[in-house]
């Protein structure tokens, strides 16, 4: 069965953020094209997600001096386990789908948490002598994000570094197939704030048929 994580970043649900309404078009889409696919619901405000602290490079010192995992301590054990369940569910999926805002030319901090648990050595990429290699190579992803301003073209598109990072990550991990969905200009623009969202979500739902 084919498995689809979708990973929300947003404090907000779909009857207030462009991001959600969007998304929400395009999963409810997706489901309906392909009732025998799973679909995972990964709220990362509602997520436990450990930060990457004193206590995880220990208990990882840890188990590469040979030590156990019952070993560790239990603040270790705690967090070291659970960055092992989230990249154990990454890398069981088959397609994502990441959804956020654009905040500050970014994306909120809980999306940098997630993708630092599942940026798992020997699991989403390896090293080798020739440096590192991804080893996702048969997953695809997409990334819906609103924009208030404009970001895909003039001035401002050099400041956009959300769905840059991500794109630099699916990389990284060998995803062959990585695409964005934007919202943007509804700030910018107010008077067609309507027609833009309609527009992004009749997009969105299009492209929900051949992902």
């Amino acid at each position: 069965m084919t498995t689809v994580l979708y990973i929300t970043a947003h404090p907000h649900d779909d009857t207030q953020s462009y991001s959600m309404v969007v998304a929400k078009a395009f999963i409810d889409t997706y489901r309906e094209v392909n009732p025998d696919h799973e679909i995972v619901d990964v709220d990362l405000y509602k997520e436990n997600i450990p930060q990457i602290d004193v206590d995880v490079f220990s208990g990882w010192g840890k188990l590469r001096s040979g030590q156990s995992f019952e070993e560790l301590s239990s603040e270790e054990k705690a967090k070291v386990g659970r960055l092992n369940e989230l990249s154990d569910q990454f890398i069981s999926a088959d397609k994502y789908v990441f959804v956020t805002p654009l905040w500050n030319f970014s994306f909120p901090p809980v999306m940098k948490a997630y993708i630092d648990a599942v940026a798992m050595a020997g699991k989403t990429f390896k090293y080798t002598e020739q440096g590192p290699i991804g080893l996702l190579t048969d997953k695809k992803a997409v990334h819906i994000q609103a924009r208030g301003g404009i970001y895909s073209e003039g001035p401002a598109a050099p400041m956009e570094m959300g769905h840059r990072f991500l794109n630099i990550i699916m990389q990284f991990f060998g995803i062959p197939s990585f695409e964005g969905l934007f919202v943007e200009g509804h700030n910018a623009f107010p008077d067609r704030a309507e027609e833009i969202k309609e527009n992004a979500i009749a997009h969105a739902k299009d492209f929900a048929h051949t992902f």
